[in-house]
Parts: C-alpha cells; sequence; structure tokens
C-alpha cells in the first residue's frame, strides 16, 4: 500500500510539473488562452439565443452548454503565464500589476459558470436566466478591468 500511495503521488507531481511547463511559449499561452475564450463565447453565445428567444429554448441542448461552460472556466487562466503580456493578446497590464484581483475574478467567473451548470439540471428557464446573468456579468467584469 505504502508503495502505490508512492508511486500515486509521484505520478501526481509529474503531472503538476508537465501541466506547469505545457507552454513552450508566451506565443502557445496566448494561442491557449484565446483558443479557451472562443470556446466559452461560443457557449455564451448559443445560451444566450436560446434564454433571448432568437433559437428555440432546448432544455437539454441548453444543460449541454451550460456543462462545457462549467469547465471551459477553469481553463484560461493557466495561461496567463510570465510574458505572455506581450504579443498578440488584448490582455492589459493589470492582469499582472494586480493579479490578485485578476485572480479573483477569475475563480468567481468559474463559480458563475459552476452555478450555471447547477441551474441548467433544473430545467427552469427562470432559474437558468438568473444564473446566466451572473456568469454573464462575470465576463464583463473581468473585460472591463482586465481586457483592451
Amino acid at each position: 500500500m505504502k508503495k502505490l500511495l508512492t508511486v500515486t503521488l509521484l505520478s501526481c507531481l509529474a503531472a503538476t510539473a508537465q501541466a506547469n511547463t505545457m507552454f513552450e511559449s508566451a506565443e502557445d499561452a496566448i494561442q491557449y488562452r484565446q483558443a479557451s475564450f472562443q470556446l466559452i463565447r461560443f457557449q455564451i453565445g448559443n445560451m444566450g439565443d436560446m434564454l433571448k428567444g432568437k433559437v428555440p429554448f432546448d432544455a437539454e441542448a441548453f444543460k449541454q452548454r451550460a456543462q462545457n461552460a462549467a469547465q471551459l472556466s477553469k481553463m484560461p487562466w493557466e495561461a496567463f503565464i510570465e510574458g505572455s503580456d506581450k504579443g498578440s493578446t488584448d490582455a492589459l497590464p493589470a492582469i499582472w500589476s494586480d493579479r490578485a484581483e485578476f485572480d479573483g475574478k477569475a475563480k468567481k467567473f468559474a463559480e458563475y459558470a459552476q452555478a450555471l451548470a447547477v441551474a441548467a439540471e433544473s430545467g427552469d428557464k427562470k432559474i437558468i436566466a438568473s444564473a446566466f446573468k451572473d456568469w454573464a456579468k462575470g465576463c464583463k467584469d473581468c473585460h472591463q478591468s482586465f481586457k483592451d
């Protein structure tokens, strides 16, 4: 058992080390986070269209989009690495100069996305709309402070 725990711990540490160095360059990190945000935008757009009546509301499709959003909303933040403030990016310098606030907004955004996924399980459009509004506000809050 002790050997199994040691192997498991070493595997976890190796995975963490790989995750911390997964970007070969700052440009790789920028592309990763931009791709993550693009996928998030697709989720927001489709769910927003359903809530606005631009497309028929489909509770199952909405639930899938909300689950996707919950996972995706955790992804881009790891790519705000040192040096990725330069290059093809709309990220403002405030991300690096006020990292605590940025990280707080990122965490809140992911929490809102998770709450939306939970709300979507209900199938109740009113509950879903309220959770979606919070998530969209979390998106806007971050953009106002940290995106050009």
